[in-house]
């Protein structure tokens, strides 16, 4: 029978280094919070509960905590007295479970599930204590992992703390930790505060658990894996490692990034397979892009931006760019035609359809087949309310024309070019909404002649 996992993200960290109204775990990496990233990890291990631990006035944090699942809760860390202290917080909590207990930090989001998946087995394989490890260039400010003769762990000693001796090993603290004690509250509660920061350390549970007769062991990850994020640059270094991650899936999953470095993901991004993606291409949160698909490049995409997360699909055989712009709502049919400095917002376009430039498209539809010209608006907002436009299947709308929502253009339709559409055109009919052209033979050069005999 598996045993029960609770888990407690510890995010009530205040980041000041980040210079930012915004609370540091709330900051984003591929278009999701570090809060979001860990807890999409954490759900890889299927707990059965999930704590998440939030500073005083921190509201928006638990908000984003409650908003990634139904069985998150949070509590609040009233005094942050160090990382116990802050485990304590979900004292009432941890005391109505019986199973393992996992403690995580909201600020290393890019920890890897099979790390997770590792550090449960190791409980399994009858440790009482699994604590996540790495290797570092540069120990310095880390805590050390001392481990005896048989690899157990005897100690965590912080850098402040240490020895001249331990803070030359470089087996260092990731501190994420994995408990199956049978009462860790008793346990987290023996902890003194009796180090440089007067502080209550979740590592010192360590000494205690060994005191008790529970064999502590260590996960080892890599570097990069543990990375915490406490300034803006830490944000960035971040940053590049997941594209560079997800990059590397989405190719081995079949797709060709000609330039993988100038292609930026996002979490939830899906890419089928035989995709071809060309240079400088952004693709923001919501998107799905389907098999065959071809994005040339400098093109922009997002499928939720914040306001509106209507998502947004670019299906089977499409084409889109170069220079083009896709946003929330974009529902780009088989074998369409997207081409360069087009904008799409809201409008489903239908098989084979094609606009392919110099285009705004916003609200509504484009039938199978239909041809937008260059130059052409779709006037869908009245400054007010948005209203749609309806062109139908094999219409041809004339290079500069401007389509005055809310307004349908028929099946196999003509709009002549350069027309202001403000009325509905039936099937198959020619619409032209335009001044008679005035030619005056002669004027020009009239005029030229007239100039020059005028003094300046």
């Amino acid at each position: 029978m598996a045993v029960p996992l609770m888990t407690v993200v510890l995010a009530a960290g205040k980041g000041t280094r980040m210079r930012s109204d915004t609370p540091k775990v709330l900051h984003r990496i591929a278009g999701r919070s570090m809060l979001g990233h860990v807890l999409d990890r954490v759900g890889t291990v299927a707990p059965e509960r999930q704590v998440v631990v939030v500073g005083p006035g921190m509201e928006i944090v638990a908000a984003e905590a409650r908003a990634a699942g139904s069985n998150i809760e949070t509590c609040v860390q009233a005094d942050q007295r160090g990382t116990a202290d802050a485990v304590l917080a979900a004292a009432t909590a941890l005391a109505a479970h019986r199973g393992d207990v996992m403690v995580l930090f909201a600020d290393t989001p890019l920890l890897r599930a099979e790390t997770l998946v590792r550090m449960r087995e190791m409980l399994e394989g009858g440790a009482g204590i699994a604590v996540l490890g790495f290797e570092a260039a540069d120990p310095t400010g880390y805590g050390r992992l001392l481990t005896g003769a048989d690899g157990a762990l005897v100690a965590i000693r912080e850098h402040a703390d240490a020895s001249d001796e331990e803070r030359r090993v470089r087996l260092c603290n990731a501190g994420v930790m994995a408990f199956r004690v049978p009462d860790l509250v008793a346990l987290l509660r023996k902890i003194g505060d009796g180090n440089a920061k007067g502080e209550l350390y979740l590592t010192d549970a360590v000494g205690l658990a060994r005191a008790a007769g529970h064999t502590v062991r260590v996960v080892v990850c890599s570097e990069e894996e543990v990375l915490g994020i406490n300034s803006r640059d830490q944000l960035a270094v971040a940053e590049a490692i997941w594209q560079r991650r997800r990059r590397l899936k989405v190719m081995r999953d079949g797709a060709t990034l000609v330039a993988p470095e100038t292609v930026w993901l996002s979490y939830d991004t899906v890419i089928g397979r035989d995709v071809t993606i060309e240079p400088n291409v952004v693709i923001g949160p919501g998107v799905v892009i389907e098999d065959r698909v071809t994005i040339r490049a400098n093109c922009h995409i997002v499928g939720h931006d914040g306001k509106n997360r209507a998502g947004l699909r670019v299906r089977e055989g499409a084409i889109v760019g170069p220079f083009a712009r896709l946003r929330p709502g974009a529902d780009i049919g088989p074998d369409v035609h997207i081409g360069n400095f087009v904008e799409v917002k809201n409008v489903v376009m239908e098989a084979g359809a094609k606009a392919n430039h110099l285009a705004y498209i916003g609200d509504g539809r484009v039938g199978a087949g239909a041809n937008i010209g260059a130059g052409t608006i779709f006037c869908n907002y009245d400054g007010f309310e948005k209203h749609d436009t309806e062109i139908g299947a094999g219409a041809f709308i004339g290079s500069n024309s401007a389509l005055v929502a809310p307004v349908k253009i028929g099946d196999g339709a003509y709009i002549g070019s350069g027309s202001v559409i403000t009325k509905n055109v039936p099937a198959d009919a020619l619409a032209v909404a335009r001044a008679p052209q005035e030619t005056r033979e002669g004027w020009a050069a009239k005029y030229r002649a007239r100039r020059r005999r005028t003094p300046r």
